[in-house]
C-alpha cells in the first residue's frame, strides 16, 4: 500500500496521496482555498499562475501557491495566515482592475475576501468579439488564468486558444490572431465551462434566472455524456458537462449548445388526425409554415381511440403479419422495451425494429456470431492505456466529439494513431499512420494484415490456444490475401500493410475503433469479422488498452439493442426462434408469442410494397429521411392503411401519418439509457411538456389498453423493475442504485460491485466459450462506378447536426453554423468539372437526383464525394443503395455510384 505524506495543515494534522497538493488536500477536509487558474476537474493540472490560492509555509521566505505545491513530510502549512489572506486580497484587487463586469467565479471569490472595488487605474477598453455563432468574447473579463488555454488544448485536443505577446500586450488569441467566429474553433464550449470571469460565455439562451440544476444526460450520439442542466423560465439557459465516466466534465457542440430544440416553435402540442379526403403521395412537401395542414386537432381519447382501432381493424383482418412497428434510439430503455413488448404481445408479431439496422446490425452480427455479445469489449476511456489505436471507417472528430477528445489526448501521450478509411478527417492530423484505402476494399486490406500476422507467426499462440476456435480455417483462408496482391485491390502498399500488421501485432495494448465506414456496406459483417479475427489471433482484448469498440451514433442504440428492440431476438438478445426463449418469454409476459423472425427496416419496406404489411406504428423514428432509396420508403409509407406517428416534430415520416401523438423530449422525462460503453445511466426530468403533448411511456401504454393488454405501469421505475426481471445483463443494477451513482456499467456481478469495464478477460458467452474465428472473402459493392455514374456517394453525419436533423436543425446556434447542404468533393475533382467552389450540382443515382452547392475538401479523394443526410432539402438518401448484408440485413448506405453535373 502506497504510503501517505503526514504534514501540518492550519494547525492540525493532514494526510496526502502522492500526487497530491496541498489545495486538494485542504479541499478534502473542508479548508477552501480561493482559486481561480484551477480547476478540481479530471485531466486539469494546475498552473499556479493566478496566485489566488497562495499558502504560508512555515520557514520560506516566499508564500506558495497550492494548486501546485505537494506537501512534504512535517510541512507547516497555514492557509490563514494574515500575510497570505493579505496578499490574496491584493491579487483579487490587482486581477478586477480592469473588470468591466465582474461576473463569474472572481466575483464570488473576491466577493467572499471582501473585494469589492480597486485602487488601481484601468487599462484601455478591449473590443468585443461576437463573431462566433455559439459564444462571446469579452478580453475586458480576461484575466489571463490560462484555463481556457489548457481546456482546448490538453483536455479537448482542439489547439485553437493560446496566449500571444509578452507583458501588458499579453492575451488570449484563437489560431493565427483571429476573430474566434474565423477561426478553426469546434464550438466544444470546453472554454467557456472553465473561464472563471465571463470573458468566454454563451452567445444563445444565456438568460439570466435560473431555477433549479438537473443532473442529466446529453440526448444525442452514444458517448452518454453527463450534463448539468441550468434550467429557468422553461427553457435550458445553460449546459455544462459533468463528471461522469465517459465524458469527465466534456461535450461538444450538440450537448453544449444544442438543446434549445425542445423549445422550437415546432413542436408537436396536441394530438392530430388527417383530414378527410387528403391523399398520401411520396412527393410529400413540407409546408414550413403550416406543416400540418392536412391534420385537424383531436382530443387525446378521440386519437388514441383511432390510433389503437385502425391497428386493431388490420389484425383481425390480415393478421399479425400485416403489422409492424418502429421504435427508437433517441428515447429511454423503458420506453424501448415497452415498444417492443407492445409489438410482440399486442401486435402479435415480431416485426419490430429501430435505428440501430441502419447503423450498427452488422457489426452487431458480427460480434454475437464471434464472441458472443453485441457489445463493446472496453470503454473508449481504455485507450488512454493504449500503445496503438486504430480508427477504421469512423470519424470521431465529427460523429463522437468527445471521444475523439480521449483518442487525442493518448496520442499526446504516446499512444501510436492508425487512420484506415477512404478519406481523410479530424484526427488525421494526429495519426502517425493514415491508410486512405479504395472504398470498398475493407475485406481486402484487413485480410492482408491477417496474412502477414499469421504468416511471420505474430499471433498470440498461448492465448489463441486457450481461448479461440477455427484458427486452422482462417489460416488456409488467409493465405491467398499476400499484401502484394491486396495493393493493387485496396490501394495500399504492402510494405505499408506489412508495418501496420506488425505493429498491431507486437504492441502491448490495442484498441480498435470502428463506426458506419466499416458496417454501412453489403459486406460490413465481414468487416467486423476481420476486425474481431485481428484482436482475437493476437489477444487484444480483454485487458487494459486493448479491444473492440463500435462508435454508437444515437444515445440509446446500445440499449434499445439490449431491450430487445430488434426483429430477431427477445431482451438480453435471446433468439425468438430459440423455443426454450419463447416459453420463457411466453411465461414472463403471460401470452403466446411468435415463434418467427420478424422483418427488419428494409424489409418492412418491401412487404408494405409487396402489400403484406398494412399498418404501421413509429415511435420517435425518421424513416422517411434516413432509409435508403428514400423514393421507395415514402412511396411505401403512402400505400399504408394505417399508420400512428409518435413524435416531437412535424418530421417526413409524420407527413403520411394517420394519427399524429405528440411525445416528450428527452429533457422532459425520467429513464435510464445505455451508452456505447455499456453504462446504464440515469436521464432526468428537467422541463415540462409543451402543451398537451405526454410522457411517450404514457402513450405506448394507452396504445396497449386499445389493443386489449391490461397494462398499469406507474412511470419508468416499475418498467425497468419489470425488465431487470428478464434481463441477467442488469439484474444487480437496481432503479434505486442509478439514482444514487448516476451510471453503471454492466455486466455487473453484484448490487454492491462495480460494473465490468473491460470483459471477457477469461472467455466468452459462447457455446464453447471461446470467440470463434470467422474468415472473409472479398465481396463487391452492390452497384461499383461506370461511365454513367463515375463517381462514389458515401453519406453520414457532421460535427453540427444529428441524425436527420428534426432535433439539430430546430436549435439556433446549430442551425446557424451549418444552415444548408454541401457535397465535399476534392478540389481536382471540382476543377475537372469545370465547377468554381459553391456552384451548384445536379447528383444524381440509379434511384434519384438532388441539386446542392459544393464544398471542396482537401480531406477527399479523387472519384469520392461525401453527402451529410441531415438535409431535407437535400435528403442524400434519396441516392443511398438499399442492397442489403445478407447477414445483419443493413443498406449500403455508404457506397453509392453516382454521376455529378453542373446544375
Amino acid at each position: 500500500m502506497t504510503e501517505t505524506i503526514k504534514f501540518s495543515l492550519d494547525g492540525k494534522e493532514a494526510e496526502a496521496a502522492p500526487g497530491e497538493t496541498i489545495w486538494q488536500v485542504a479541499r478534502r477536509q473542508g479548508t477552501e482555498i480561493p482559486h481561480l487558474c484551477y480547476r478540481d476537474a479530471p485531466d486539469y493540472r494546475g498552473d499556479g499562475n493566478c496566485r489566488a490560492c497562495m499558502v504560508e509555509i512555515d520557514g520560506e521566505p516566499r508564500l506558495s501557491a497550492s494548486c501546485i505545491r505537494m506537501p512534504e513530510p512535517g510541512m507547516a502549512v497555514q492557509s490563514t495566515s494574515q500575510r497570505a489572506q493579505k496578499a490574496r486580497r491584493m491579487v483579487f484587487e490587482l486581477l478586477i482592475t480592469d473588470q468591466k463586469s465582474l461576473e463569474g467565479d472572481l466575483k464570488t471569490q473576491a466577493h467572499a475576501l471582501g473585494v469589492t472595488e480597486s485602487r488601481f487605474p484601468a487599462g484601455p477598453v478591449v473590443d468585443k468579439d461576437s463573431t462566433h455563432t455559439a459564444i462571446n468574447v469579452d478580453l475586458d473579463n480576461c484575466i489571463q488564468c490560462g484555463l481556457c488555454v489548457r481546456a482546448c488544448r490538453e483536455v479537448q485536443g482542439n489547439d485553437v486558444i493560446g496566449l500571444a505577446w509578452r507583458g501588458a500586450r499579453a492575451r488570449i488569441t484563437f489560431d493565427q490572431d483571429d476573430p474566434l467566429g474565423d477561426s478553426s474553433c469546434v464550438a466544444c464550449g470546453e472554454c467557456v465551462q472553465v473561464c472563471p470571469t465571463d470573458a468566454l460565455t454563451p452567445s444563445h439562451g444565456t438568460g439570466q434566472v435560473v431555477d433549479k440544476q438537473v443532473n442529466s444526460l446529453c440526448p444525442y450520439c452514444g458517448v452518454g455524456c453527463q450534463v448539468t442542466l441550468h434550467v429557468g423560465e422553461g427553457r435550458i439557459q445553460r449546459v455544462e458537462g459533468r463528471n461522469g465516466p465517459a465524458n469527465r466534465n466534456r461535450l461538444c457542440v450538440k450537448g453544449r449548445f444544442g438543446l434549445d430544440y425542445v423549445n422550437h416553435p415546432q413542436r408537436l402540442t396536441q394530438p392530430m388526425i388527417r383530414k378527410e379526403g387528403t391523399e398520401k403521395s411520396w412527393e410529400l412537401s413540407i409546408d414550413p409554415d403550416d406543416p400540418l395542414k392536412d391534420f385537424r386537432p383531436a382530443s387525446w381519447e378521440e386519437a388514441l381511440a383511432k390510433a389503437a382501432g385502425g391497428l386493431v381493424g388490420i389484425r383481425g383482418k390480415s393478421g399479425p403479419g400485416a403489422l409492424a412497428g418502429l421504435g427508437s434510439a433517441k428515447g429511454s430503455n423503458e420506453e424501448a422495451y415497452l415498444f417492443q413488448k407492445l409489438v410482440r404481445t399486442g401486435f402479435r408479431t415480431n416485426n419490430v425494429d429501430h435505428c440501430t439496422r441502419l447503423c450498427h446490425a452488422s457489426s452487431v452480427a458480427a460480434l454475437l456470431e464471434c464472441i458472443g455479445s453485441g457489445a463493446v469489449t472496453a470503454p473508449v476511456v481504455e485507450c488512454l492505456n493504449s500503445e496503438l489505436i486504430i480508427v477504421i471507417g469512423a470519424n470521431p472528430g465529427s460523429n463522437h466529439p468527445v471521444a475523439a477528445s480521449f483518442i487525442r489526448n493518448a496520442v499526446n501521450k504516446g499512444a501510436e494513431l492508425v487512420i484506415m478509411d477512404p478519406s481523410d478527417n479530424y484526427l488525421s492530423p494526429y495519426a502517425a499512420h493514415r491508410l486512405n484505402f479504395y472504398p470498398g476494399s475493407d475485406v481486402a486490406l484487413l485480410n492482408a494484415l491477417l496474412h502477414v500476422i499469421i504468416g511471420e507467426g505474430l499471433h498470440d499462440e498461448q492465448y489463441m490456444m486457450a481461448h479461440t476456435e477455427g484458427f486452422d480455417e482462417l489460416s488456409r483462408h488467409v493465405k491467398a490475401f499476400d499484401p502484394e496482391k491486396m495493393a493493387p485491390i485496396c490501394g495500399i502498399d504492402a510494405e505499408t500493410l506489412r508495418l501496420i500488421a506488425r505493429k498491431y501485432a507486437t504492441a502491448k495494448s490495442a484498441m480498435i475503433f470502428w463506426g458506419m465506414g466499416v458496417a454501412q456496406h453489403t459486406h460490413g459483417t465481414d468487416n467486423a469479422r476481420c476486425l474481431i479475427a485481428l484482436a482475437l489471433i493476437c489477444g487484444q482484448i480483454g485487458r487494459e488498452g486493448a479491444g473492440l469498440h463500435p462508435l454508437r451514433g444515437q444515445n440509446n442504440v446500445q440499449g434499445a439493442s439490449d431491450v430487445g428492440l430488434i426483429p430477431m431476438m427477445y431482451p438480453n438478445y435471446k433468439l425468438v426462434n430459440n423455443p426454450d426463449a419463447q416459453r420463457d418469454f411466453e411465461k414472463f409476459w403471460g401470452c403466446d408469442l411468435d415463434p418467427d423472425k420478424g422483418l427488419t427496416v428494409v424489409e418492412i419496406t418491401h412487404a408494405i410494397h409487396d402489400g403484406q404489411i398494412r399498418g404501421m406504428y413509429i415511435m420517435g423514428e425518421n424513416p422517411a429521411m434516413s432509409d435508403p432509396d428514400t423514393k421507395y420508403t415514402r412511396e411505401a409509407f403512402a400505400k399504408l392503411d394505417h399508420l400512428v406517428v409518435q413524435d416531437i416534430f412535424p418530421t417526413e415520416t409524420v407527413a403520411f401519418a394517420d394519427v399524429i401523438l405528440p411525445a416528450t423530449s428527452w429533457l422532459e422525462k425520467d429513464g435510464t439509457v445505455t451508452n456505447s460503453d455499456r453504462r446504464v445511466q440515469m436521464g432526468r426530468r428537467a422541463l415540462d411538456a409543451p402543451g398537451d403533448a405526454r410522457q411517450d411511456l404514457w402513450i405506448i401504454q394507452e396504445i396497449a389498453r386499445g389493443l386489449g393488454l391490461d397494462w398499469d405501469y406507474d412511470g419508468p421505475r416499475d418498467v425497468y423493475e419489470e425488465m431487470r426481471g428478464c434481463m441477467a445483463s442488469i439484474a444487480n443494477i437496481p432503479w434505486d442504485r442509478l439514482e444514487r451513482e448516476d451510471a453503471v456499467t454492466h455486466p455487473c456481478d453484484a448490487e454492491d460491485e462495480p460494473g465490468r469495464d473491460i470483459i471477457f478477460t477469461d472467455g466468452f458467452p459462447t457455446p464453447s466459450g471461446r470467440g470463434k474465428l470467422v474468415p472473409a472473402g472479398i465481396l463487391p459493392p452492390d452497384e461499383t462506378p461506370d461511365e454513367t455514374f463515375p463517381f462514389i456517394l458515401t453519406t453520414g453525419r457532421i460535427l453540427e447536426h444529428w441524425h436527420t436533423g428534426a432535433m439539430t436543425r430546430r436549435s439556433a446556434a446549430l442551425d446557424e453554423i451549418e444552415p444548408e447542404p454541401s457535397l465535399q468533393i476534392s478540389p481536382g475533382d471540382l476543377k475537372g468539372l469545370g465547377i468554381e467552389p459553391g456552384g451548384l450540382v445536379t447528383v444524381t443515382s440509379r434511384r434519384g437526383t438532388l441539386t446542392l452547392a459544393t464544398r471542396p475538401s482537401q480531406d477527399m479523394p479523387a472519384g469520392l464525394v461525401f453527402m451529410p443526410f441531415c438535409f431535407a432539402e437535400a435528403a442524400a438518401n434519396m441516392l443511398t443503395n438499399p442492397a442489403l448484408d445478407p447477414f445483419g440485413k443493413i443498406p449500403e448506405l455508404k457506397f453509392a455510384a453516382v454521376s455529378i453535373k453542373p446544375a
